[in-house]
């Protein structure tokens, strides 16, 4: 058997393709949530067969593609700075990043708000409820919807940047940084990571537990769980584009993490069960071994497919070329189109296992259909790629 490794390619077909798919991941895991049991209280849409398993499809995702993601975005962030330089770097993130969340957030919350009336009204038998209070928009309130990530991605970008310009050209810094970076990439490097992420959990007010790193869309203000586990992924990826040469050694021990991976993932389980729990996680010796427990398998997950991607994703892919330029787009627009699907899903009597595959397919239609009809070749698509591209499948190589 050949044990080499594929090198480096100069475009990263492997890591692209892995973060499209840490993307679409995340429709999958909003499609879920109606039929979790007790989604009526934290979703939107819940459905009259709830069923425990469907909450594999939340939960095991929910660990690791958000980590997964930011990784690569500080990998990919650096190498667009070393390209295009600070100003460049600058421009390019506000059309590509800062200028969709400001042209997509009012019309999504908008579409979102409108689902939640419309399930709200099929579910009190063709009646409104009484609307629940909401506080005044604040930076302390404020909606940012799933789109959280890209306004998360900002200030990423701008701590970065900053660190980079009071610290890069400090040579005791950069020797520190670089050590650190070589460290974390190595064998213990899902261990070294969870660790304060553990911490940040399990001091967490209020942390439900079941639901790991709690998503920072409520507020301005991240949660500090949250600026620790995405912080440290984007701030990790930034520093491992320095030493592009240990994904090879993740390529080579990807099977490793993985099997760490669902050990671990099963152990969560297994003390936490399928449902959802809506209670606040106490503190103490068995919510922390948890917490540990949480973050290492999330963090091992991300190794292990980086690894896999770079060891079996790292050629030319027409299809996988497509669907990682797709997913920006996709993600942007699926939740209200999921919930949407999840409304008209409630109304039919078909089992989760039916029901669920349905709505993804649908949702998975609808929004390709629509990137290339509207997205791929308009201003549009070279907001959110760099560059128009062709309709269709990109060429064959």
């Amino acid at each position: 058997m050949d044990t080499r490794l594929p090198p480096v390619p100069e475009r990263l077909h492997a890591l692209d393709a892995v973060r499209g798919g840490a993307l679409l991941l995340g429709v999958l895991v909003h499609a879920s949530m109606s039929w979790l049991p007790g989604a009526q209280w934290f979703w939107p849409v819940h459905d009259a067969t709830p069923a425990s398993l469907a909450g594999i499809a939340f939960y095991v995702p929910h660990m690791f593609r958000m980590l997964l993601f930011f990784l690569l975005a500080g990998f990919f962030a650096r190498m667009a700075r070393e390209r295009l330089g600070a100003a460049g770097f600058l421009r390019d993130r506000a059309r590509r990043i800062a200028a969709p969340l400001a042209t997509a957030w009012f019309p999504m919350l908008m579409a979102i708000v409108a689902v939640t009336v419309w399930a709200a009204w099929i579910a009190n038998h063709g009646q409104l409820p009484p609307a629940p209070p909401t506080p005044p928009l604040s930076p302390e309130h404020f909606p940012l919807t799933h789109l959280w990530f890209l306004y998360v991605l900002l200030l990423c970008y701008g701590a970065a940047l900053a660190l980079r310009a009071t610290f890069g050209r400090i040579a005791a810094c950069v020797r520190v940084a670089e050590r650190a970076a070589h460290g974390l990439a190595g064998l213990a490097g899902p261990l070294l990571l969870a660790l304060p992420l553990a911490l940040a959990l399990f001091t967490q007010n209020g942390w439900f537990a079941w639901f790991g790193i709690p998503t920072p869309d409520q507020s301005l203000y991240p949660n500090i769980a949250a600026c620790t586990g995405f912080g440290s992924a984007f701030g990790f990826g930034w520093l491992l584009h320095r030493q592009p040469d240990r994904l090879r050694a993740w390529a080579a021990r990807w099977p490793l993490h993985l099997v760490l991976a669902v050990v671990a993932t099963a152990g969560c389980l297994g003390w936490i069960g399928l449902a959802p729990r809506l209670a606040p996680a106490t503190r103490d010796v068995a919510t922390a071994a948890y917490a540990l427990a949480y973050a290492f398998a999330g963090w091992n997950w991300t190794f292990a497919l980086v690894g896999a991607g770079m060891r079996h994703l790292s050629g030319y892919g027409r299809i996988r070329r497509y669907l990682a330029d797709a997913s920006y787009w996709i993600y942007i627009v699926h939740l209200p189109l999921v919930m949407a699907l999840q409304v008209l899903a409630s109304l039919l009597p078909w089992p989760w296992y039916v029901e669920l595959p349905l709505v993804l397919t649908v949702a998975m239609a609808l929004s390709l259909a629509s990137y290339d009809l509207l997205v791929r070749n308009t201003f549009v698509g070279a907001w959110l790629n760099g560059r128009r591209r062709p309709r269709g499948l990109p060429a064959a190589r």
